[in-house]
């Protein structure tokens, strides 16, 4: 009988489920680990410079790849770093694993050093937290783990890995591949959801959630064409459907158009295929008031708990992205009286509201968009955090294919530079640019060297006004004028790339964007521009100052 230890049978579990890509920061905890990687080349182990930058990463990986992506981190304060990834990955239903290096046995329940309880820490973030304790068992749990971040609804598992487990020797196992299980629907469910479309005139599809693929893009547009039914992205979806495609008529997020929220309100069928309809995507559950929504409602959720959960459905479908967007393409056309204008004048509307207008200041971050969007190639990897400066890029930005968006829907900041960095790495021939405030950018800016240790080409676009925009907004919203905390003193950004090894320009008016990045496009690593914006250019629509004085003459 060949014997191992238990991280050489954690490996192989690894590169058996497909795992090519390692995320992490190395640990005393999980040395063992790193050990049993030496030599592996089917393995690749990216080294980052925090725990949070790495897990956010896998996050990346997942979303890019539709696989897990892994990230491995130490106990105590490592684990504790990764756990903002882990949060992205459970909101935005990411598969992703965890491995978190742990104190070992004999030490447990004493308050050793960095000991953490990882059940009760990660329990509410997670589909599943165990701890391996048996390492005859290292292989069960690691094919658990694919299979239940992989089935229903995606998302995070972890799993703690004792050290003295780790160095412990047993019988080798190698188990078959994990099995993924998603759920389809029934020919009742599509044959209620024919005949609630037949009935309606003014239809709307709402896309978003997890588990889409290129091929459910392309089957929830031939069911769209045939049906001439006007399809709305959910926060930070957007790339789920060519945005210049005939039938998209938004982003029904932050910064929603007002003629988009009304036609959400007013249509007679509301299909929603993959999200949630979680708080963002809602506008705060006020777009859609809970639990009745005043049109019928199709929900179509990968999960059974979230149909019903918020909103009442008229008809529910436990169904995910892939079977259901194929049954839908199945349909074929539905025969009901068409409301031709219905989608004519939601596209037009679009079309306006993506035209904006100018905000205060010599720098313009529509003019700015607008050139990356109409330069880049349709397969560019654009990816952000959190923060006003999104909302410019949600409302300017035209989306061609599917995942050419890499956005957190739970809102973390620093979280665009990290999944850029996983992007360039992952996709070398595909152009990468992340866009990023001051503020999210500083929360992971060491990751702009791991960019450069493994000579990545990227460029961000980092928007510098000075402040935390988006909690100055909401401060002056209900404190008008009574600033509290949200100014910001920030290095010379450019200086900063160029000490770290890369490409650094500074850019304080709009006709010297194009030239300095096409600069950072010929560079052979890592580029950044700091694009510096007039602090009143609050959002697209209201100034800082218009802000204040809505919210002094409303009191």
């Amino acid at each position: 009988m060949t014997k191992t230890t238990a991280a050489q049978i954690l490996v192989d579990s690894l590169i058996i489920n497909g795992t090519d890509r390692v995320y992490g920061v190395p640990g005393e905890s999980y040395l063992a680990v790193l050990d049993a990687l030496y030599g592996r080349d089917e393995i690749r182990y990216l080294n980052y410079r925090q725990e949070g930058g790495a897990a956010m990463a896998a996050e990346a990986y997942g979303k890019l790849t539709g696989r897990p992506g892994v990230c491995i981190v130490t106990r105590g304060p490592g684990a504790t770093n990764a756990s903002a990834g882990v949060h992205v990955a459970f909101q935005d239903s990411t598969p992703m694993i965890l491995l978190i290096g742990q104190v070992g046995r004999g030490m447990q329940e004493r308050e050793a050093f960095q000991e953490i309880d990882y059940r009760r820490m990660f329990g509410p973030m997670a589909k599943w937290v165990a701890q391996v304790d048996d390492p005859a068992r290292m292989a069960e749990f690691i094919n658990r783990a694919y299979a239940t971040a992989t089935s229903g609804r995606p998302g995070p598992v972890v799993l703690a890995l004792p050290e003295d487990v780790l160095r412990e020797t047993v019988a080798e196992q190698k188990l078959p591949p994990a099995k993924s299980v998603v759920p389809a629907p029934a020919a009742g469910d599509m044959a209620a959801l024919a005949a609630a479309l037949g009935s309606s005139q003014r239809p709307l599809l709402l896309i978003g959630g997890g588990g889409w693929s290129e091929a459910v893009s392309e089957h929830v547009k031939a069911f769209a064409e045939a049906n001439r039914i006007p399809v709305a992205a959910s926060f930070r979806c957007q790339d789920y459907l060519d945005n210049e495609h005939a039938n998209y008529i938004g982003h029904v997020g932050i910064g929603i158009d007002p003629n988009l929220a009304r036609r959400v309100r007013v249509c007679d069928l509301l299909i929603v295929l993959g999200p949630r309809l979680g708080e963002m995507t809602t506008s705060g559950y006020q777009l859609l008031l809970p639990p009745q929504t005043t049109m019928p409602l199709v929900h179509i959720h990968v999960a059974a708990e979230e149909l019903g959960r918020v909103y009442h459905p008229t008809i529910a479908i436990n169904a995910g992205a892939a079977p259901a967007a194929a049954a839908l393409a199945a349909l074929g056309t539905v025969p009901r009286t068409v409301d031709r204008q219905w989608l004519d004048d939601a596209r037009a509307d679009f079309e306006t509201f993506r035209r904006g207008q100018d905000s205060p200041g010599p720098l313009q971050l529509r003019s700015i968009v607008k050139h990356l969007s109409d330069t880049l190639a349709e397969d560019a990897i654009i990816t952000n955090g959190a923060g006003n400066y999104a909302i410019w890029l949600h409302r300017f930005y035209a989306y061609r294919r599917y995942r050419t968006e890499l956005a957190p829907t739970c809102g973390s900041m620093g979280y665009g530079l990290p999944a850029a960095v996983a992007a360039a790495e992952l996709h070398s021939d595909r152009p990468v640019v992340c866009f990023a405030g001051d503020g999210c950018f500083m929360m992971t800016c060491q990751e702009f060297s791991t960019a450069v240790q493994y000579g990545l080409k990227l460029v961000v676009v980092l928007v510098n006004n000075g402040m935390y925009g988006t909690i100055r907004m909401h401060q002056e919203r209900h404190y008008p004028a009574r600033v509290s905390a949200t100014d910001l003193v920030n290095p010379d950004f450019a200086a900063m790339a160029r000490a770290m090894g890369g490409f650094g320009a500074t850019v304080t008016r709009t006709e010297e964007f194009p030239a300095a990045f096409a600069a950072a496009q010929a560079y052979p690593g890592p580029a950044l521009i700091e694009v510096q914006v007039d602090p009143e250019a609050l959002t697209p629509n209201a100034t800082l100052t218009q802000t204040r004085t809505a919210a002094l003459n409303n009191r």
